[in-house]
């Protein structure tokens, strides 16, 4: 139900402050900190007051006493003062606290600071040393120490190798945010007698602004192509009919940028009149490639609604024959415009081109991709003989994405009548092997952070531990380690980390078991979707709790809470109750049985109603009637679209688990998704 929303509370901004890192637990409404560590409080209120000098002590203090939080403590008391430290001080905190998690913390954040200042040459000297690397903004200032020192890569690997404008248009491009450090990159590297970026450059930049809709980014890239440019182009963005109806001219390329600008604003809530616009001047007055924009955003724009003439207009734009630049997000919407298309039977032969075209790292960043393109290989395959080789062809693609770990493998299974496997149980963890992960102090540190309502800190600091565990014998037993302690969130995904050794009472497990089968027995639910949503809702966290306020194992809403307590006639329900487990289960699943009654049975518009709101998914099923694994591809909402088929594939998962050896997802998928029947209810109207 809030499970997008949870999630994110999980994950930390790279380029986060300490102050944001502190004070992320108070903001997911984490659980206050244990009473009985008086420093660990101390440190905490200093902080929260930025109170240097009692900072300053404390970390002494902790140091002095071995605090096993000593190296938080001292990572909040320089961080505290940090603007004013020197290159000394942060050599002599990577001395105290080497490989931790707050040493490599800490650069990120100095790396910021000597970025600010703009003292390149400290930069250059500490960057290499940076082992997350994994903030956008230090990836801006590391250009812009390149280029200023004129050395090469300050960091060897990757993409070392390539051209400087390759690597510093990658960096640029990456940072959709209009922040001042990329924001710093981009003006550098446009002056100058010899620019590195040209207006082609500026170009891949205020085109991904535009498909973002970030104005500021937009504006700030606009600056760089000259007053006149600017000027037509932010007109362009902010309001593209008046600029279309009065302003826009087939002119020079500069005039048709701003023209294709507007077409592409005004495509985000209005398609049909974009077609229009270009089928009357458009078309025919910009460039290839300009027009080839245009359509292909008119048609993202119209699948993202779920229009039917979304696959129309990436027909035009593939028709212009020049090679498609595309983003990821365009390319996808392609292939979900296809699989709408003909009122859902898909357009099979747009989806294969689409597919057959998609740039290698797009189709191998989704297994949706190999799975729609074994589909549409089949389906486009000659009758008869002739079209053997290419059935034979698609089924051996089919066979050779079968995984009972995620929702196409699944999937690929069923359609070609498998049977699949559960992976084996690993052998058991030796004792050296549960030492090793007991011993681990960053481990420790981070089930600590958490035991004091640090989760934020402890996720951060666990994740960045798993980097040293080098083998899938270390992740399983650090992932026993979280297990054990019933942290189940870095239970379940440290043990995801895993690449041959599999263990499945770890990914999946099945905590307060007794309580969720009594509960969906009561429900009238199978235990194993409410064990799938919760795994995917909350990671088994009690305490877990969205900033709109949805709370514990099912993240219930307090209104549907309230709603549903009186429907399953708990007449003497409190708010403060959602919070208690069992409650929180038992209030769950009779929301769950309400919004699957509300659907007819429909897991996949159960799932997407419980974290969307039942409205949404009662718009998404109107129009067509379609295979139900092609709907749950074409949800609009990432997160949901995610989320849904995630669900499924934990309960397919959890089925066989609880003693369902036979069970497939498509039991749970169905086979169509269509539109209500005429006269009954609107889920919308019955659900909160």
């Amino acid at each position: 139900m809030a499970s997008m929303r949870f999630l994110k509370l999980l994950k930390f901004c790279a380029a986060a402050t300490g102050a944001a890192l502190f004070l992320a637990g108070a903001a997911a409404g984490q659980a206050a900190p244990v009473a009985d560590d008086p420093l660990l409080n101390a440190a905490r209120e200093a902080w929260r007051k930025r109170d240097r000098a009692d900072l300053a002590v404390l970390s002494e203090r902790a140091q002095s006493e071995q605090h096993p939080l000593a190296p938080w403590v001292d990572y909040w008391a320089l961080f505290a003062r940090l603007p004013a430290a020197q290159v000394a001080d942060l050599q002599a905190f990577y001395r105290r606290w080497p490989g931790s998690y707050v040493e490599d913390r800490l650069r990120n954040d100095w790396l910021l600071e000597l970025g600010r200042r703009q003292d390149w040459s400290a930069f250059a000297a500490d960057y290499p040393s940076f082992r997350m690397d994994d903030d956008r903004e230090v990836h801006c200032h590391a250009v812009v120490a390149e280029h200023q020192l004129g050395t090469g890569p300050l960091k060897p690997g990757g993409t070392a190798a390539e051209p400087f404008k390759v690597r510093a248009l990658a960096v640029w491009l990456a940072q959709r945010e209009a922040t001042e450090p990329c924001t710093r990159l981009g003006e550098l590297l446009s002056e100058g007698r010899k620019p590195v970026f040209g207006a082609a450059e500026h170009w891949a930049k205020l085109r991904s602004a535009v498909e973002a809709n970030r104005l500021a980014t937009f504006k700030q890239t606009a600056e760089l192509t000259g007053r006149h440019q600017q000027t037509q182009l932010v007109r362009a963005f902010e309001d593209p009919t008046r600029y279309l109806l009065r302003v826009a001219k087939a002119g020079g390329r500069g005039d048709q940028e701003a023209a294709a600008v507007a077409l592409v604003r005004l495509g985000a809530s209005d398609t049909d009149r974009v077609e229009q616009l270009m089928r009357q001047t458009w078309s025919a007055a910009l460039a290839p490639d300009l027009a080839q924009w245009v359509w292909a955003q008119t048609g993202r724009q119209a699948a993202l609604r779920l229009e039917p003439d979304a696959a129309a207009q990436y027909q035009r734009a593939l028709a212009l024959g020049k090679a498609p630049t595309w983003s990821a997000d365009t390319w996808a919407w392609g292939v979900r415009a296809a699989l709408r298309a003909n009122g859902g039977a898909g357009d099979w032969a747009l989806a294969q081109r689409l597919l057959d075209a998609m740039p290698e790292p797009v189709r191998q960043s989704d297994p949706a991709w190999d799975y729609w393109r074994a589909q549409a290989q089949y389906r486009n395959a000659a009758e008869g003989p002739e079209g053997e080789p290419a059935r034979r062809a698609a089924r051996a693609a089919l066979q050779a994405q079968v995984s009972p770990l995620n929702f196409y493998g699944q999937l690929a299974a069923d359609e070609l009548g498998l049977k699949w496997a559960l992976p084996p149980t690993p052998a058991p963890l030796t004792e050296a092997e549960r030492q090793a992960a007991a011993q681990h102090a960053g481990l420790s540190r981070a089930l600590l952070l958490i035991r004091h309502g640090l989760r934020n800190e402890g996720v951060r600091e666990w994740n960045f531990s798993l980097r040293d565990l080098g083998n899938d014998r270390a992740l399983l037993a650090a992932a026993q380690r979280a297990c054990d302690a019933e942290v189940w969130d870095r239970c379940i995904n440290t043990s995801e980390r895993t690449k041959t050794e599999v263990d499945l009472a770890q990914r999946y497990p099945t905590p307060f078991r007794q309580q969720v089968v009594s509960h969906a027995q009561a429900a009238g639910l199978h235990a194993a979707d409410p064990f799938g949503l919760i795994r995917q809702e909350s990671r088994f966290i009690t305490d877990a709790r969205s900033g709109p306020g949805a709370s514990g194992l099912m993240q219930v809403m307090p209104a549907t809470a309230k709603w549903t307590a009186k429907k399953i006639g708990l007449s003497d329900y409190h708010p403060k109750q959602i919070h208690d487990a069992d409650t929180n289960l038992k209030i769950g699943m009779g929301y769950l049985r309400h919004v699957l009654a509300a659907f007819d049975g429909a897991l996949p518009l159960a799932a997407a109603a419980y974290n969307a709101g039942p409205g949404r998914p009662t718009r998404w099923r109107e129009g067509v009637s379609m295979d139900a694994a092609a709907w749950a591809e074409t949800i609009p909402f990432t997160e949901t679209r995610d989320y849904v088929k995630k669900v499924l594939t934990n309960a397919t998962l959890y089925a066989r688990l609880l003693g369902q050896p036979d069970a497939q997802l498509r039991q749970r998928l169905g086979q169509r998704i269509g539109p209500r029947a005429a006269g009954s209810p609107n889920p919308a109207d019955t659900l909160p």
